[in-house]
């Protein structure tokens, strides 16, 4: 009864956490970029079971110190009436009473990447990934990575994502859209680069203005944005605001080799697990939507319910069993 009742709660703990993550989901379905959260379940082992009377070796057996080693001996045989549906009075057989399971957990918390669908806004900073890639931003804790690609403008002409971080370029320095171009003459392609028109551009010192100066007929490469994609899918991990973040070090950087232990640097080293050139393509003028479906997390959210009150129901009947034994068969001794 004490595994039947553990085992139903860590029915409970799991089906709790993975309400969680559903709620999650739910909660980010209006979000730009959002990739929506799978909680993946594994069983913990199974125990298997034997009669408490069986024997590590069969053959010699005896009643009142008289050994046997025949099924004749006993007096049956294997037509026996209790040689029927899988059991067996045969001491030297032992049948399999099967495995016990002892419950499951959340092994772990997987990033669904499927694409999302792409919205057209016609703002010139919007920016939607078709395929694989991320954008580098600049945090206070370091790069971070994101798909929500709505960017915009500051007053000091740098792009930034809402919560004010800087879109970064291929050289890891932030983008500055020259003061003297309109939004509409910004032209990024599929790549990452923006083209803005003039043949240079120049900070000037009075103040402080940056200035597209030149040909103004002609067209000039301003930047290209820090495009990137990852070949292990576990190479980056959620941190929140849909961000993501290098699993190195946690601060969006290469560890560097000699600093790291023998054991762990193959696979922290690996360039699977470090950022290069995506392979998708970036839309301006438009979003990636949340690959969330409301619809699906919601029976998600049904089904998960019953669940947790399945396990629920399991554990008072454990309970229940537990107390008669204790309290009424424990008092008749």
């Amino acid at each position: 009864m004490w595994r039947g009742l553990y085992t139903a709660a860590t029915g409970m703990v799991s089906e709790m956490k993975r309400t969680d993550v559903i709620a999650n989901n739910i909660a980010n379905a209006a979000t730009a970029g959002h990739k929506k959260d799978v909680a993946v379940h594994k069983e913990f082992h199974t125990m298997l079971i034997k009669r408490v009377n069986d024997f590590d070796e069969g053959g010699i057996l005896g009643v009142g110190g008289a050994p046997f080693g025949t099924l004749a001996e006993l007096g049956t045989s294997k037509k026996d009436v209790t040689q029927i549906k899988g059991f067996s009075a045969d001491p030297f057989y032992r049948p399999g009473i099967g495995r016990l399971g002892l419950g499951d957990f959340i092994d772990e918390i997987a990033v669904n990447y499927e694409q999302g669908a792409i919205e057209s806004t016609g703002n010139t900073f919007d920016l939607a990934i078709v395929g694989d890639g991320f954008f580098a931003v600049q945090t206070p804790n370091g790069v971070r990575y994101t798909r929500n690609g709505a960017f915009f403008k500051n007053t000091q002409g740098y792009l930034q994502d809402i919560r004010g971080y800087n879109l970064l370029d291929t050289a890891g320095n932030p983008i500055r859209i020259p003061e003297n171009i309109p939004d509409s003459q910004v032209v990024i392609t599929n790549d990452g680069t923006i083209s803005i028109p003039g043949t240079e551009t120049r900070l000037e010192v009075v103040g402080n203005r940056w200035q597209a100066v030149g040909d103004m007929d002609n067209t000039q490469n301003l930047a290209q944005i820090q495009f990137v994609e990852f070949g292990h899918r576990l190479a980056t991990q959620k941190q929140g605001d849909n961000l993501y973040y290098l699993v190195n070090d946690n601060e969006g950087n290469a560890p560097v080799a000699r600093t790291v232990e023998q054991n762990i640097r193959d696979r922290i080293m690996n360039p699977d697990f470090q950022p290069r050139p995506a392979t998708g393509e970036i839309l301006q003028g438009s979003l990636e939507k949340s690959n969330v479906a409301i619809v699906s997390e919601m029976v998600e959210l049904i089904h998960n319910h019953r669940m947790y009150e399945t396990n629920a129901k399991a554990v008072q009947s454990q309970d229940a069993m537990l107390d008669t034994s204790v309290n009424q068969i424990g008092a008749v001794g």
